[in-house]
């Protein structure tokens, strides 16, 4: 990389990350709390969605116990034998991250099942099939975690955590895998099927203003996913061409830099934003598991799932 200065960027943002961090950190520490204290003491029956929404609030939990610490590498360098410490930490963050992005994706999976194909939902859909599923999603993002570790140059005598990656925390193979199976094959999915579910909602016999509503709550879900996590995957992407070379004007690379760390600090408002989700979600299912059991009735005596 040439050798432009960052050093007004750096103090910069030295400021401006607290003032995102800390507001994050108080409400979604708040909220998520409030949320497992609903859905693991305070609910009656587990059923698919608030095992997903339960994961989804673990995750957010997750994101939030590096964050003290991310707050103090805003402003102090740290000793080479935190080195190890630091990666766990940046580990937690993805992890927490991509959990969050795949258990989303799911839920939207799950959705579409119990509004798609309601005939078949009750072989498709369980408690102990979501149980299954979350646990595989953390078993694959810890998996993937595991290269953050080799982040850090064992050479530097000091540095800043979450900042600076090695050059080989930048390789195109690494930086694919991220953008591809970490962003936009989720996004796919949960596109295809919220797009799918409007179109099942539309079809069905019910109110416009109830179809309305159920269209509405899924795109408040795609914009509570998408406006965090693809301004930060965008910025991953121009970062890595900066790394690599490819971009080498010193006020582009500053423009870049400034960007990158401004949405990777406002995508932490995830935490924040889902507890939204959570009502959503459970008043999308709540909505259109009345109305289409009221237009399966029409039609004739079935046996519907719970959605």
């Amino acid at each position: 990389m040439s050798n432009c200065s960052f050093e007004a960027v750096d103090n910069l943002m030295m400021s401006l990350q607290l003032v995102i961090y800390i507001p994050i950190f108080v409400f979604g520490f708040i909220l998520n709390s409030l949320a497992l204290l609903v859905f693991c003491f305070l609910l009656k029956k587990w059923t698919e969605s608030t095992i997903y929404m339960t994961n989804l609030a673990l995750m957010d939990m997750l994101l939030l116990l590096p964050m003290p610490f991310k707050m103090h590498a805003t402003k102090h360098q740290w000793a080479a034998d935190k080195r190890l410490f630091c990666s766990f930490l940046e580990s937690l963050y993805f992890v927490s991250v991509y959990g969050s992005i795949y258990t989303i994706m799911c839920i939207a999976v799950d959705r579409y099942i119990a509004i798609k194909h309601p005939f078949r939902a009750k072989q498709l859909r369980s408690p102990r099939a979501a149980l299954a599923t979350c646990a595989l999603i953390w078993v694959l993002v810890l998996g993937a975690s595991t290269p953050v570790y080799r982040f850090r140059s064992k050479n530097e005598s000091a540095f800043r955590c979450f900042h600076g990656f090695s050059k080989e925390g930048w390789s195109p193979a690494l930086i694919a895998c991220l953008e591809v199976l970490g962003f936009l094959g989720p996004t796919l999915v949960l596109v295809t099927c919220s797009v799918q579910i409007i179109r099942t909602l539309h079809r069905s016999q019910q109110s416009r203003a109830r179809t309305r509503a159920c269209t509405r709550i899924i795109y408040s879900n795609l914009c509570i996913f998408l406006v965090p996590f693809t301004p930060c995957h965008v910025g991953i992407f121009l970062q890595f061409l900066v790394r690599n070379d490819i971009i080498k004007d010193c006020d582009l690379q500053n423009n870049i830099s400034l960007f990158v760390q401004v949405a990777m600090s406002l995508s932490n408002i995830t935490c924040c934003l889902d507890a939204f989700c959570y009502y959503f979600i459970t008043r999308e299912i709540r909505t259109t598991g009345d109305t289409l059991r009221q237009s399966f009735n029409q039609r004739g005596p079935t046996s519907t799932s719970e959605l």
